[in-house]
Parts: C-alpha cells; structure tokens; sequence
C-alpha cells in the first residue's frame, strides 16, 4: 500500500511538492513545515498524533 501523496498542506493549503518537504501523521494527515513547526508543535491537530517527515518519492 503507498501513501497517499496529497498535494497541498491541510492547514494553510501551500502546495506541496511530491519530492519536497511534508509531514504526516498515521492517518495521513499532511502538512507544510512552517505549519508542522510553528502553530502544530509537530502534533497533528486532527488526531493528536506524531507529525513527522513524509517520505520523498523519486523525481520522474
């Protein structure tokens, strides 16, 4: 099962880049760094779990 790569941060909507930084929570909720770092304290704000960095898929 891949994870879902969702393009945009849940929070603040900034795109996200498939090969740039983002963190995810066990549920895949996903966030830009600024947002994981500064206003969530690296705990997602939708289930109370450990944001951390998403994996980074290889550039076509």
């Amino acid at each position: 099962m891949a994870l879902e790569m969702k393009p945009a941060c849940q929070s603040c909507e900034r795109a996200l880049e498939p090969t740039g930084e983002a963190f995810i929570c066990t549920y895949e909720c996903t966030f830009c760094a600024p947002c994981t770092e500064d206003t969530h304290a690296h705990v997602c704000p939708n289930c109370g779990g450990e944001l951390v960095r998403r994996p980074r898929r290889k550039a076509n």
